[in-house]
């Protein structure tokens, strides 16, 4: 089963807080690009170097900066796959799922879902609201855009994925022998580990509770899937199709996107819509269409490793 691949007995927690420093110590390394590319333009421009995240994000043109960004993810997922594989002694495949090989087919489906969703959605928004949007579309800077959202926007996700629903829900699973602790720590963790993005500082934060609702939401569908695979495509549909439809002076990412959202941030019912009414629906769309059972177990269940029941049997 997907959760218990890194229980074998050289497998200790303390390798996962260790591993976890060296991921943030070489995404940490992977943001030295931007800050030498703001450096440059300051000194050659002769600008006043930003002293603010808005500043910063701001300074150079959306498609660099954003680019930039998501360069250091890239470090961060190779540091996965190193740590895994030379520190843990584990491959790629078994932090992903617990299938003999990654299901591309459910990577898709919960994709295109996803990106339906949100592409309905905003679309209806736009009609109903309209005085909320400015048409943001230039065709030369989108496609730029397009290029790296396709090309690295993935990795990003990825790489959350890896580090939150693979890495450490197998590693505090390690740790605490169950299945309800792995699913809270990581999603709590995931949620404020955006309490830094605009929007929280615009709204204030409540709105962490949906963040952590959406880490909730991904280790729910590992958990019950034994495998990444659902939540590797469905955060991918959210950050790369929100990111070519819509941007904001206030959102985490400022992108050349078809549509500039120009409202007052603020906080209501939508906050919570996604995990009172949509997050439920898609696990119902996909407990039927994968056959999930014995949710109970899966969610909340101890988990009892083969060194525990070879120790247990041999003082029988």
């Amino acid at each position: 089963m997907f959760i218990e691949n890194g229980f074998f007995p050289e497998n200790k927690f303390w390798k996962y807080i260790l591993g976890s420093i060296l991921i943030i110590l070489a995404s940490t390394i992977g943001q030295i690009p931007f800050a030498v590319a703001v450096a440059v333009k300051a000194f050659s421009s002769g600008e006043t170097y930003p002293t603010t995240n808005e500043a910063v994000m701001k300074f150079l043109s959306p498609n660099l900066t954003l680019f930039l960004l998501l360069l250091s993810f890239a470090f961060g997922f190779a540091a996965i796959i190193l740590v895994v594989r030379f520190f843990h002694k584990q491959t790629l495949l078994s932090v992903t799922t617990s299938r003999a090989k990654v299901d591309w087919g459910r990577i898709f489906f919960a994709f295109f879902v996803w990106a339906i969703f949100t592409v309905g959605s905003t679309v209806a928004l736009y009609y109903s609201t309209p005085e909320n949007f400015t048409w943001n579309f230039k065709p030369f800077p989108f496609m730029i855009l397009a290029i790296i959202g396709i090309l690295l926007i993935p990795i990003q996700t990825s790489t959350e994925e890896y580090v939150f629903r693979g890495y450490l829900m197998q590693g505090f699973a390690v740790l605490a022998k169950n299945r309800w602790f792995p699913l809270v720590m990581t999603s709590v963790i995931f949620g404020t580990m955006h309490i830094a993005n605009p929007e929280v500082e615009k709204m204030g934060y409540v709105v962490l509770v949906y963040y952590i609702g959406t880490g909730l939401f991904l280790g729910v569908i590992t958990l019950m899937d034994e495998g990444m695979e659902l939540a590797l495509g469905f955060h991918a549909a959210n950050n790369l199709v929100t990111a070519l439809l819509v941007t904001s002076d206030w959102s985490a990412f400022q992108t050349d996107s078809v549509l500039k959202d120009v409202s007052t941030p603020s906080v209501g019912f939508e906050i919570l819509t996604p995990i009172i009414i949509i997050f439920p629906l898609l696990l119902f769309i996909f407990s039927k269409k994968y056959n999930w059972t014995n949710w109970r177990e899966k969610l909340t269940g101890n988990i009892v490793s083969e060194e525990s029941t070879q120790n247990s049997e041999s003082h029988e």
